[in-house]
């Protein structure tokens, strides 16, 4: 008997593969984002504790920013 050699079916992938790839693809449209975003409270840490010379905790004090925005935003008035 000779047999034929088999061709490899793309199509049956194990489902660790899958849920591995998926798993691949979210991380890298999410990791931009993320870093966005730790990039952003690293700045406003830096820039409001190095070049406004408060102290730490008030970075994340929602008053303070509410603070800030009053400022920008003030009617000229």
């Amino acid at each position: 008997m000779t047999e034929t050699p088999r061709t490899p079916d793309k199509s049956g992938r194990s489902a660790g593969r899958i849920i591995g790839r998926i798993l691949w693809v979210s991380f890298k449209l999410l990791i931009i984002p993320v870093l966005c975003i730790a990039a952003l409270l690293v700045g406003l840490a830096i820039g409001y504790v190095v070049l406004g010379d408060q102290p730490m905790s008030g970075v994340f004090d929602m008053n303070t920013w509410k603070h800030m925005y009053d400022l920008v935003f003030a009617d000229g008035g």
